[in-house]
């Protein structure tokens, strides 16, 4: 995450940028901090303060909104102003800080959304197939934050700062200067970009295969098609927000392969401009899922809704005050069959629900097929 003048040896600022572009550049940049700041706490309150909410999806997207409002609150506007004043004020313990967390923040938020994938696949290809307990998710969520710092410690570990005769440089000091750079950077491409991508491209067509292009014979139930519907904008959302990162980032990684390629772009006129576009575009990904829960996802909307009461423009009806309240199920019979409620799915008709009592109790199978990850919708 560092400034394009970074390893230079200059000891003038190069890039001297007029007065009214900075204050344009910094109100683009504290839209960022504050919508993601704010959007990202509210999605972590929403999960942690509601029951109903504590899912194996819901869980990653915890660690998802952490990861982003994290970054935002370290890295935006710090990013912003080494990158326009082309000086580091933060000392050297920061400047390690700076480089290292930005790319630990993105491994955790891709691979956390990689790992929804993976549970949705599982969930809708093979639904009877043990599902992710919340220790289990806990303990994957865990192994996603040790790799990505295993693959940042390097940035954190030759981070260094240099006092020139009139600024102060913080860069990654590279042993091989000249291609250790360039190739540390293919591999977090690689590795945080086009891998994870290529693994939820191919569960989601998958995915979307199923849900969109298949129909089960002879079940034309309400409950079955309510489940399908649920399903299918879940999975929506996910693409979304999926897509939404794959846009913000691809500019910043395709800027710094090119310019390890070509060296002499570092020192192009416009360059600046180019990397403050680049860089508010890969940190403005930590604003969007707020945004694309609320829009998509009912009990997400009325929890931005409680959150943000006191806004004069927000109301708040009695629906949104029982959307995120755990409740139970409600027996409802079509035919002389019972189906197994949206609320609970460990209960059947008011009572737990055993395998033994199948034999007395007639239960939809489809239903009970799709019931986890009926559950698991955020």
């Amino acid at each position: 995450m560092a400034s394009p003048s970074n390893g230079s040896g200059n000891s003038t600022h190069q890039f001297v940028q007029p007065p009214w572009r900075l204050a344009l550049w910094s109100l683009a940049y504290g839209l960022v901090l504050a919508v993601a700041l704010v959007g990202n706490l509210v999605v972590i309150w929403i999960i942690v303060a509601h029951r109903r909410m504590r899912t194996v999806t819901n869980y990653f997207l915890l660690n998802l909104a952490f990861s982003d409002a994290a970054m935002a609150a370290f890295n935006t506007l710090v990013n912003f102003v080494y990158a326009a004043h082309g000086e580091w004020y933060f000392g050297d313990s920061y400047c390690r800080f700076h480089n290292f967390f930005p790319v630990a923040a993105v491994f955790a938020s891709i691979y956390s959304m990689s790992a929804i994938s993976v549970d949705r696949y599982m969930a809708i290809i093979h639904p009877l197939k043990p599902r992710l307990s919340a220790t289990a998710t806990k303990v994957v969520i865990l192994c996603i934050w040790i790799l990505a710092v295993v693959l940042a410690f390097p940035l954190c570990y030759y981070s260094t700062t240099k006092k020139l005769s009139q600024r102060t440089l913080c860069f990654v000091a590279w042993p091989r200067r000249s291609s250790d750079s360039f190739t540390y950077h293919v591999i977090v491409t690689v590795l945080v970009y086009m891998l994870p991508l290529v693994v939820m491209a191919i569960t989601y067509t998958i995915v979307g295969i199923n849900l969109w292009g298949a129909e089960v014979p002879g079940d034309s139930s309400g409950n079955y098609h309510e489940q399908l519907r649920a399903k299918r904008k879940v999975v929506k959302m996910m693409i979304i927000v999926v897509l939404t990162f794959a846009f913000c980032w691809l500019p910043y990684h395709v800027y710094f392969i090119i310019t390890g390629v070509d060296k002499r772009l570092s020192r192009w006129k416009y360059i600046q401009q180019i990397y403050l576009s680049v860089m508010w575009l890969a940190m403005s990904s930590t604003m969007y899922n707020p945004i694309i829960y609320c829009c998509l996802n009912s009990r997400f909307r009325s929890g931005f809704k409680r959150a943000l009461r006191w806004c004069p423009f927000i109301n708040v009806s009695s629906y949104d005050e029982l959307e995120l309240r755990a409740t139970r199920s409600v027996p409802t019979r079509q035919s002389s069959m019972y189906t197994v409620s949206r609320g609970e799915c460990a209960f059947v008709g008011g009572v737990p629900f055993e395998p033994a009592s199948l034999h007395s109790t007639k239960i939809s199978l489809n239903s009970l097929q799709h019931c986890e990850s009926t559950r698991e919708l955020t």
